[in-house]
């Protein structure tokens, strides 16, 4: 499937934050991109506040339009807030957990890892970075994995107590899904709400 691969400092810029990670030209440059990115003042509507942040979500999670539109179908039928049922479904992915887990130090890098079939769910190799990790899941780096660097460097002081709802264990290089993560407990900047607004007229 198809996915964004142009530059992922322009897009942070778009938003003013540092949606794929740690951004040096955001740091220098924190003003949309463009010619006239310095002196934009356009007022924005409230259908483009709207679109701008579902838009975020998409970047922030590496979703395309239809499976963003699925995930939100989903979480308007399951019972709870519809917004933060839709964030819960995003932190449930597959390379979301992998990501979490300090296994890839992006959210990308997490997806190509469970593509090129590096990463274990219940000791299956599963390589769908859409697969719904359930609570109780066991999600691991495959035996003959455990020593690429790519996966050694992103471990490596990796502070896997941020997370209340996942636990790492070193020794076998494998985490636990504990449950399913609250609002409080989920750090992204989203306004979820803004979204469920925009799906909903």
């Amino acid at each position: 499937m198809a996915r964004y691969t142009g530059p992922k400092s322009k897009i942070a810029r778009k938003f003013g934050e540092a949606i794929y990670g740690e951004d040096k030209v955001l740091a220098k440059k924190n003003y949309p991109p463009g010619q006239h990115g310095v002196n934009r003042r356009r007022k924005t509507s409230e259908y483009g506040i709207q679109l701008r942040e579902k838009q975020k979500a998409k970047y922030t999670y590496g979703v395309l339009e239809r499976q963003f539109r699925n995930l939100f179908e989903k979480a308007a039928r399951t019972k709870g807030i519809t917004g933060e049922v839709l964030l819960q479904l995003l932190e449930s992915r597959l390379d979301n957990v992998v990501y979490r887990l300090g296994i890839a130090p992006t959210r990308p890098a997490a997806r190509q890892l469970v593509l090129h079939k590096h990463i274990t769910v219940n000791g299956k190799v599963v390589n769908i970075a859409s697969y719904q990790v359930k609570p109780g899941d066991v999600i691991a780096v495959r035996e003959k994995s455990k020593s690429l660097e790519v996966i050694a460097d992103a471990l490596a002081g990796f502070n896997h107590s941020k997370y209340p709802w996942i636990e790492w264990d070193e020794s076998s290089k494998s985490g636990r899904f504990l449950h399913v993560p609250t609002r409080e407990d989920i750090p992204e900047t989203i306004k979820e709400q803004l979204i469920v607004e925009l799906y909903s007229k």
